[in-house]
């Protein structure tokens, strides 16, 4: 018997990337065809409106990279439809390239003012149209990049600044400081997390403190308050910026919130971490510091008496001083006063918050 040979099957072809989607709305299936077949051939992708009602509903439903428009059809016009486009943020930008045998100077005025990118003339040049186009795909593929890099720097700017702030400092404000009349600042002090360093790698330790940071930045974000930043093993967030009347109240559920994070946090991964919190309420500074590497940070009594009082708790537990005190004592309940010696300010009655 001849030895039989065997041969590998033929690779399927690799699919190429489309040059572009591209719908042609004329109301003569003829004059589609024309425009439709060379450019899928091509490489373009191609859906086809055969009037002005059918190219907006094919325009919700995908949005195309360019409009090849006729503008001589029935019940919606090509110079309608292109107003109705510009007129919509999301669809302003696509390109719309008017195809006409009109080649009087109203009407190119009138589809200027309707907002056309561009003008073909009928009977058209294949070539021609491939050209202008390829021309219109690449300027919307660019503008496309510029609104996604804009979008993550906007992005980027809310991690790092309220969005009050950073709608100012995107409309040129270069110095932002503002007295808060009143605001409600908190100093969580996490206790422990030297220890887990000395067993753990530095990778480890990072992902660990990553998470329980994150977990307390959801939870300021339902509260409608500001984190402002970690410091080593510490978070500090503030409630009053923007204004909110209930800021006093939402800072001290996110201390009790804080609390059940850190006990879901230890079940989780068996360890042993505690927390321990000072609140203050007060009047504080705030503003944006920095030029190349700028930060929102806050400062005045409340803070450093919040920082203070964080550091004089007892672990699990939350102090406050007497203004916040005196703006919850209906509502929680608290042990105190006691005495504490505040540097800068000497002694102060302090409060130890139990529940409500």
């Amino acid at each position: 018997m001849e030895n039989e040979t065997h041969t590998a099957p033929a690779a399927p072809p690799a699919q190429t990337e489309s040059r572009g989607f591209v719908l042609i709305v004329d109301d003569e299936p003829q004059n589609r065809m024309l425009l439709r077949d060379p450019l899928e051939a091509s490489g373009y992708e191609v859906a086809e409106a055969e009037n002005g009602m059918q190219a907006l509903q094919r325009i919700a439903e995908r949005l195309p990279d360019v409009i090849l428009l006729d503008v001589m059809m029935p019940k919606l016009d090509g110079f309608e439809v292109c107003r109705r486009l510009k007129s919509y943020n999301k669809t302003a930008p696509i390109p719309v390239i008017i195809v006409t045998a009109l080649s009087e100077r109203k009407e190119r005025i009138m589809g200027i003012e309707a907002g056309a990118t561009d003008f073909i003339n009928k009977p058209i040049d294949i070539q021609e149209v491939s050209i202008r186009i390829k021309n219109a795909v690449h300027s919307k593929r660019l503008y496309d990049a510029l609104q996604a890099e804009q979008a993550k720097s906007e992005r980027l700017l809310l991690n790092i600044l309220p969005a009050p702030i950073a709608e100012r400092m995107k409309q040129g404000e270069t110095t932002i400081a503002e007295l808060v009349p009143e605001a409600t600042v908190l100093l969580a002090d996490l206790v422990g997390f030297t220890t887990l360093s000395a067993v753990f790698g530095a990778e480890q330790i990072v992902s660990l403190l990553n998470e329980i940071f994150s977990a307390f930045d959801s939870l300021a974000e339902k509260r409608g308050l500001e984190k402002i930043k970690s410091i080593g093993d510490g978070y500090l967030a503030v409630g009053g910026i923007p204004e909110n009347p209930n800021h006093t109240k939402a800072v001290v559920e996110l201390a009790f919130d804080m609390f059940n994070e850190i006990e879901q946090f230890n079940r989780q991964y068996n360890t042993s971490l505690h927390i321990r919190i000072g609140i203050c309420t007060g009047p504080i500074i705030a503003g944006v510091i920095g030029r190349n590497k700028f930060a929102y940070d806050i400062w005045g009594d409340a803070v450093n008496v919040a920082c203070r009082l964080a550091s004089m708790a007892e672990i699990s537990s939350i102090l406050v001083s007497e203004s916040t005190y005196n703006e919850l004592k209906q509502e929680y309940k608290f042990n105190g006063p006691q005495k504490a010696d505040i540097k800068g300010r000497g002694e102060l009655a302090v409060y130890t918050l139990i529940g409500k």
